[in-house]
């Protein structure tokens, strides 16, 4: 999975919905790649998300490059074993792009907190605000910000519920290689 620097804002962006096993998905892409992995119970919720001048997504039949993308997502999310090669465009502040670089070195089927992510990362006073990049990840589980847990050992928090968190961190578990 190739992750780029920010995108250029106003880069022109399209949505589509699809279905996995956690539900419904939108998958926004912009020339250089996904920018938006969402999860909901149903499209509507998701709907109401996009911004008003994007709130018309396409349907997956409108474009066949768009379809191929939905595709690899919805298998990058069903299957997480499997290689991605889905390309990533993300928008967000330096220290955003550090943590997710960081998150995508958490290998499947292992868990690390965010104080240890913030310690990897220099800045071992920052939990909270690992805890908040991890919160502002906009491609639900392609930079997989699930497997941070608190130090504690608890759940701590998931944008798209804890259900969905538990329900990932427990397919991955089975993978866990070594």
């Amino acid at each position: 999975m190739q992750l780029w620097p920010s995108t250029t804002p106003g880069l022109p962006r399209r949505f589509v919905f699809g279905r996995c096993t956690l539900g419904a998905v939108l998958v926004g892409v912009t020339d250089r790649g996904v920018c938006r992995v969402a999860l909901a119970d149903d499209p509507d919720e998701l709907r109401a998300e996009l911004p008003e001048a994007e709130a018309a997504p396409l349907e997956p039949t409108e474009d066949a490059r768009l379809a191929e993308t939905l595709a690899a997502v919805v298998a990058a999310i069903e299957h997480p074993s499997q290689p991605s090669r889905v390309a990533l465009d993300l928008q967000g502040t330096p220290f955003q792009q550090q943590v997710w670089r960081a998150l995508q070195q958490v290998p499947l089927g292992e868990t690390t907190t965010y104080a240890r992510l913030a310690r990897a990362l220099g800045r071992p006073q920052a939990s909270r605000a690992v805890g908040a990049a991890c919160g502002a990840n906009p491609v639900a589980v392609l930079v997989p910000c699930h497997r941070v847990l608190r130090a504690d050992g608890g759940l701590g928090g998931f944008r798209w519920g804890l259900d969905r968190k538990r329900r990932l961190l427990d397919r991955e578990r089975p993978l866990l290689v070594g």
